[in-house]
C-alpha cells in the first residue's frame, strides 16, 4: 500500500553523508584544525560531524586517495605533510595535463559556443582588472572566474578522459588553478601578476580558436610557472604560513 511517504534510498543517503564528511574533513585539514602529522581520532570525528562511522571511514579512505591523509601501519590515518618539491611536482603535472587539454582542443576543433563562454569569462576578468588595486571581494571574484575558465578547457577539448584526469589533479592538495592566488593578494605586484596570467588566458584561447596546438600547449605549460612562483612565495614570505594549507608544506632546505 502506498502511504504517500517518501522512499529513502539508504545507499544514496549514505553516499551523501560520505561526501559531506569528506568536504568537511578537507576543510578542517587545510584550515589547520587537524594539524600535519596528527592522528585522526575516528570517534572524535563522529561526534564533531554528527554522522555515523561508516561515512567517516569512507571519507577517510577518499582523502587518503587524494593524498591529504596517510594510512598508519597499525591502522587509522594521519594528516600528511608535503615537501615543497611534492607540491611543485603536482603543479608541474597540472600544467602538463592542461597543456595537453589545450592542444587537443586546438587540434580537434573546439565548439564555438564553448569558445564564446570562454571569451565571456575572460571579459569579466578584464573588468575586475581595470581597477588600479584589487580588494578582497575582487580577488574572490577572480578566483571564481579563474577556476571557471580552467574548467572550460576540459569542455573545449571534448575529451571526457582528459577532463576527468584534470578534475582528479585539481582535487590534489595545492594543485588547483587558484590554490596560490591568495598569495598574490599580499604582494605589491598582485595586480601585475594577475594581468600576466590573464594575458596568457587570452593567448591560449586565441591559439585554440586558430587551431594552433603546439602554441596552445606551450602557453598552458608556461602558465603553471606563475603558480610555481606563488608556491615559493607562500613558503618564504613572513605571515603567509597562515594561508589555508600552507602549514602542511615543508620548506625545501
Amino acid at each position: 500500500m502506498n502511504t504517500g511517504a517518501p522512499v529513502i534510498d539508504l545507499a544514496e543517503e549514505g553516499g551523501s553523508q560520505s561526501v559531506k564528511s569528506q568536504l568537511r574533513l578537507r576543510e578542517m585539514i587545510l584550515a589547520g584544525e587537524l594539524p600535519g602529522g596528527a592522528r585522526i581520532a575516528e570517534l572524535t570525528l563522529v561526534e564533531k560531524l554528527g554522522v555515523s562511522r561508516t561515512p567517516i571511514r569512507a571519507a577517510l579512505m577518499r582523502l587518503e586517495q587524494e593524498g591529504l591523509l596517510e594510512a598508519l601501519p597499525n591502522g587509522g590515518y594521519a594528516v600528511r605533510t608535503f615537501s615543497e618539491r611534492e607540491v611543485s611536482d603536482a603543479i608541474e603535472l597540472r600544467g602538463t595535463v592542461e597543456g595537453l587539454l589545450a592542444r587537443v582542443a586546438a587540434e580537434r576543433g573546439a565548439a564555438p559556443v564553448v569558445l564564446g563562454e570562454g571569451s565571456e569569462c575572460l571579459r569579466q576578468i578584464d573588468e575586475l582588472l581595470r581597477a588600479a588595486a584589487l580588494d578582497d571581494h575582487a580577488f574572490s571574484s577572480y578566483v571564481v572566474l579563474n577556476e571557471r575558465f580552467h574548467a572550460l578547457l576540459g569542455e573545449l577539448s571534448g575529451s571526457a578522459v582528459l577532463t576527468r584526469e584534470m578534475e582528479r589533479l585539481a582535487s590534489l592538495p595545492f594543485a588547483s588553478p587558484s590554490a596560490f592566488v591568495v598569495v598574490q593578494a599580499n604582494s605589491p605586484q598582485a595586480r601585475d601578476m594577475l594581468v600576466v596570467a590573464q594575458d596568457q588566458h587570452w593567448q591560449v584561447l586565441d591559439a585554440i580558436e586558430r587551431r594552433e596546438g603546439a602554441r596552445a600547449e606551450a602557453i598552458m605549460r608556461e602558465h603553471s610557472r606563475i603558480a610555481q612562483r606563488n608556491l615559493r612565495e607562500a613558503v618564504r614570505m613572513p605571515g603567509l604560513d597562515t594561508m589555508p594549507g600552507v602549514r602542511l608544506i615543508r620548506r625545501r632546505n
